[in-house]
């Protein structure tokens, strides 16, 4: 594919709405890893696009007819506030964990497609824990804030996954909120490596799409990391 292609393509367009398309290099190669594999890992700072062209690509299949529904999930982790102490039944406790899903959903069809997707259950928006149980057939599933799980809900997650569907995990490991820091992503990619029909994708710093000073910023912190990376294999080589 020319580099002029690469970033033109459209991935979807519904109705009058703009089109959705691959910014970076980095992004086309996660939009193609999520056409060519059963399920596709993104893993990636803030900004780089991982959430929003997910559903992108799950709303295209579905317009293609190739599942019949998507389900959009995440896990529902305290970050600040307790979930018993904010008001509201368990819903609207939960609402503003996925409020970041309903409003990717709403850039790609619309609201008003989007409330009628979420009434007829062709879109279904979830926290992670109402995935227990559950066999997911003929779905485009995405995980997001992956980074988030514990081992065993991911691999609960995992496990639900039936004939005919596409998965799409995203997070950032940069970020895990997850007590104790176990999270279910991390180191995630040396057990499943190897495995026909899944992939990993890394987009960095480069594959931020808002303001500059977004993308400053991720590197500034990259560049820490990367040191604090070094300094440790040096001390244990000295070790």
């Amino acid at each position: 594919m020319s580099p002029t292609s690469v970033l033109t393509a459209d991935i979807v367009k519904v109705g009058q709405s703009r089109p959705v398309r691959a910014k970076t290099a980095g992004q086309r190669r996660y939009v193609e890893a999520i056409a060519e594999h059963v399920i596709t890992f993104a893993l990636g700072p803030a900004g780089t696009g991982k959430s929003w062209l997910a559903v992108a690509m799950a709303v295209q299949a579905l317009h293609a007819k190739r599942v019949n529904r998507i389900i959009l999930t995440r896990p529902a982790v305290e970050a600040g506030e307790r979930l018993g102490f904010l008001p509201g039944d368990l819903m609207a406790k939960i609402d503003p964990y996925l409020r970041p899903l309903y409003d990717a959903l709403h850039d790609m069809v619309g609201a008003e497609n989007a409330q009628k997707y979420l009434e007829r259950n062709v879109v279904e928006v979830a926290p992670l824990a109402f995935m227990r149980g559950r066999t997911l057939n003929n779905s485009f599933i995405i995980l997001d804030e992956a980074q988030n799980t514990t081992p065993e809900q991911m691999k609960m997650f995992l496990t639900r996954i039936g004939f005919g569907s596409r998965v799409v995990v995203t997070g950032d490991t940069t970020q895990v909120d997850v007590a104790d820091g176990r999270s279910g992503l991390v180191g995630l990619e040396r057990v499943l490596t190897g495995i026909e029909g899944l992939t990993f994708v890394h987009l960095d710093y480069n594959d931020v799409v808002r303001h500059k000073i977004v993308a400053d910023i991720v590197a500034a912190y990259e560049r820490v990391g990367n040191q604090a990376s070094a300094r440790l294999r040096s001390e244990r080589r000295r070790g």
